[in-house]
């Protein structure tokens, strides 16, 4: 199994001399495409999205996804999931800066009737981190509260 993206980014008259717009595109397999940047920190456009985002986004959407198969094939329904995910960037040991720090703040609400006890969700969570095709190509700590 493959995937492929398509980015393109085109030199614009708008940047300052000696500098370089950082906005582009992203096209996906599927033909969604969206606006990129760098982060405003270093000089992106806002109202972009940036790589981190899209890394924090890509390994919060695969733990979901991730969880509700483990839910699905434990015959617990979920009703709604949503994650308010953070990433921090930092500096590695050999000086380089990395996401260095991942953390996943899902709440997930099962249909009313169905309980699920504390410690059945964290294992449910532990699974889905472990099987998680995006946890296991990172190499940063990857936190999960719930």
């Amino acid at each position: 199994m493959s995937f492929r993206t398509l980015t393109q980014w085109q030199a614009s008259g708008s940047a300052a001399e000696g500098d370089f717009n950082r906005d582009h595109s992203i096209t996906f397999g599927s033909g969604q495409q969206i606006n990129a940047s760098s982060a405003p920190e270093y000089k992106g456009s806002p109202d972009r999205v940036n790589p981190e985002e899209s890394l924090l986004a890509a390994l919060s959407s695969c733990h979901m996804l991730t969880f509700l198969a483990i839910a699905h094939l434990k015959r617990l329904p979920v009703k709604s999931y949503s994650d308010e995910a953070l990433a921090e960037l930092g500096k590695r040991d050999d000086g380089k800066l990395a996401v260095n720090y991942m953390q996943l703040n899902p709440k997930v609400e099962f249909v009313d009737g169905v309980e699920v006890s504390r410690e059945t969700l964290e294992k449910m969570h532990e699974k889905a981190h472990a099987n998680c095709f995006i946890a296991n190509t990172l190499n940063c700590e990857v936190d999960i509260r719930f």
